[in-house]
């Protein structure tokens, strides 16, 4: 199978798991090894990006305060279940650290404690999107269950990971496909 690095993919609607029910993922890694991703459309409804500045200690608790409510209060996503208590961000290519992993020419990801310095006080990326946790399948994992009829496979969107509200994500992905909830059949069909 071809790599679905920079993808994302689709819960299908009987998603066997209960933990991906309704997800659109983006896959951030994919090889012989297996693949890794980050859920983008579900939030952790108790947690906002001030409560881990504050957690990680990462600026004087007077400087967190005086912060403006748009990054403040960014939304915190629940990335997936593997390694829950570890920070991902997907950011737009205009900040770099030497940790920072091009996904592909239009999404980065750093998983260090400056690009979340550079989040709350500058010089942020344009976009940014934070997650606490990840998803990750073992080799041969991810295309099995692509093949059992799990996930749809949908092609990068600068717009649907940064631009779409997080609750409009799911029907934003399927409606890329030209298809909607009504019309997405839980039955697979193989030639």
């Amino acid at each position: 199978m071809t790599s679905l690095e920079g993808q994302f993919l689709v819960a299908m609607p009987d998603m066997a798991d209960e933990r991906f029910a309704e997800s659109v993922i983006l896959v951030v890694g994919h090889g012989e090894e297996g693949a890794m991703g980050l859920v983008i459309n579900h939030q952790l409804a108790e947690m906002r990006f001030s409560d881990i500045l504050d957690e990680l200690d990462l600026g004087d608790p007077d400087a967190v305060i005086r912060l403006p409510d748009s990054i403040r209060e960014r939304a915190v996503m629940r990335g997936g279940p593997v390694e829950k208590s570890r920070g991902f961000v997907l950011h737009s290519p205009d900040y770099k650290s030497g940790n920072t992993y091009a996904v592909n020419e239009g999404i980065c990801l750093t998983a260090t404690v400056d690009i979340l310095k550079a989040m709350a006080f500058g010089p942020a990326p344009r976009s940014a999107l934070f997650a606490l946790g990840c998803c990750g399948w073992s080799a041969g994992q991810l295309e099995s269950e692509i093949v059992d009829n799990g996930w749809l496979t949908v092609p990068f969107s600068r717009e649907l990971l940064f631009d779409t509200p997080v609750e409009d994500r799911y029907d934003a992905a399927l409606a890329s496909l030209h298809i909607t909830r009504a019309t997405l059949s839980p039955d697979a069909g193989h030639a």
